[in-house]
């Protein structure tokens, strides 16, 4: 007869062969959503698969190319997000607010893509929404290519340093927000008359209205090319 009490057999990690590239990147992902900064290491994904950590290299040649794909899967969730039936000023606010969001969702890829492309699917997706948005303003060659670089890059730069704030020790975090009603409100009258005149608005300005601010003004650059344009 069996033991009872003998010692349950270790579960057997996993083998490539069973693993596939979504679920290498669903755990990323999943790895990602928790604030954690290692989302990539082939060592955190073993023991989020249970499986052999040098597996995942069997369906990605090296960390960089599972960033690429993981990268472009928040892309799609971004795309996910945006209704039908939007103008151009439309698509642009709800692009912005859906990589604000999915990168605040995932930090670690979204501050680690903020310098980088894809080379995929749904970046490509991304380029076709924001041309299609500069080209139904008005623009078009030259200008609606620096346009769509415009609107591209800065929405990244933002939603990354927003990401990659996140992942600092929340003491860090904690230091630099007070900032504002400490440091700031207690520099030299004379040396920073500015900064002392508004000192309380400083303090009362918060991201959102940051990133509100800025998607705004690039539509508003958008349509001032536009205007020029029509009128030469």
């Amino acid at each position: 007869m069996p033991n009872p009490h003998a010692a349950t057999p270790a579960r057997t990690k996993r083998a490539g062969a069973q693993l596939s590239p979504d679920a290498i990147i669903e755990a990323s992902l999943r790895i990602a959503a928790r604030g954690s900064a290692d989302a990539f290491t082939v060592r955190r994904l073993g023991e989020e698969l249970s499986a052999d950590p040098t597996a995942i290299y069997r369906h990605f040649r090296d960390k960089d190319e599972l960033l690429l794909s993981v990268a472009d899967r928040t892309l799609g969730e971004v795309l996910d997000g945006i209704p039908g039936g939007l103008d151009w000023k439309g698509r642009l606010r709800a692009l912005a607010a859906g990589s604000l969001r999915v990168a605040l969702k995932y930090p670690a890829v979204a501050s680690a893509m903020a310098s980088r492309t894809t080379r995929r699917t749904n970046e490509f997706r991304i380029v076709e929404l924001i041309l299609g948005a500069v080209m139904e303003a008005g623009l078009s060659g030259q200008d609606a290519a620096v346009h769509y670089r415009m609107v591209g890059d800065s929405l990244l730069a933002h939603v990354g340093q927003r990401a990659a704030y996140l992942l600092f020790d929340p003491d860090v975090r904690a230091g630099d927000e007070s900032s504002w009603n400490r440091e700031y409100r207690r520099v030299d009258a004379t040396a920073f008359p500015h900064i002392t005149q508004l000192s309380s608005q400083l303090a009362e300005v918060t991201d959102d209205q940051i990133f509100e601010a800025r998607v705004e003004s690039l539509i508003a650059a958008i349509e001032r090319k536009a205007e020029a344009v029509r009128g030469a």
